[in-house]
Parts: structure tokens; sequence; C-alpha cells
């Protein structure tokens, strides 16, 4: 048997703060924001890949009480331009970590933080065997 297909991937986190979360991720980052609904938000990263935030306390609510256990990675070949994009055009962005490269996983990044205090990595990959 063939294994059945998965069309889309979509994220799920959760905030305390929907319309700071909105202002971050659609303001700031520019992700376009494909669903709003009573109280979550889907955004696109890219054709298939999407990222859903759902307002704490909600029936959907299935949130864990720390986020500092969680990297929301974003794959982009311009780290160096995020970082000047973010320095330039938003400037109360927390850059927990200006680019840098990373001998043990070869890759390029940078960390910031989101209105919620998950941790952003904007990364690319070094590999040349990492699928472009």
């Amino acid at each position: 048997m063939v294994r059945p297909a998965i069309s889309q991937q979509v994220t799920f986190l959760y905030t305390n703060d929907l319309a700071a979360t909105h202002a971050f991720y659609n303001g700031v980052l520019g992700l376009p924001q494909v669903l709003g609904q009573a109280s979550c938000r889907i955004y696109q990263v890219q054709p298939t890949a999407f990222l859903g935030f759902c307002q704490a306390g909600t029936a959907v609510d299935r949130r864990v009480e720390d986020p500092s256990g969680v990297i929301l990675t974003l794959v982009s070949d311009e780290v160096d331009e995020w970082h000047t994009y973010l320095q330039t055009h938003h400037p109360t962005v927390t850059i927990e970590k200006p680019p840098t490269h990373n001998e043990t996983y070869n890759i390029y990044h940078l960390f910031l933080r989101d209105p919620n205090q998950y941790l952003v990595e904007i990364q690319t990959f070094l590999d040349p065997a990492w699928p472009k």
C-alpha cells in the first residue's frame, strides 16, 4: 500500500495576545493571514506550510505553560538580509543571537523572540544534502 499523501502542514502554537502575535507575524515577518477564526489565525509561510496561533484559554487550548522549549524555525537563504531588515524596520524586535555559523549543525542562523516569548530561528542549511 502506498502511503497516503500529505498536502499541507500547519504548526499551531498558543498566545495570550492574539493582536500582538498578529502584529509580529503579519506586520514584522510579513506572513499573510490566510484564515481568521474566532480565536485562531493562520499565516502562510510557503504555499503548503502554515503557522496557526490560537488565543490561550479557548476550548482548543492545549498550550505548554513555558514557551522556552519551543523553537520555530523559518528557512531562508537570506539570513543576513533578515537581520538587516529587522534592525532597520523593526528595531524593537529582540534579537537573541545575530547571524552566526553553527559548525555542529552546519547551518547559518539568527534567533529572535516573538511577543509570546517563543524563540524564532531564521536559518539556512549549509549542508549540500539539504533539499532546496
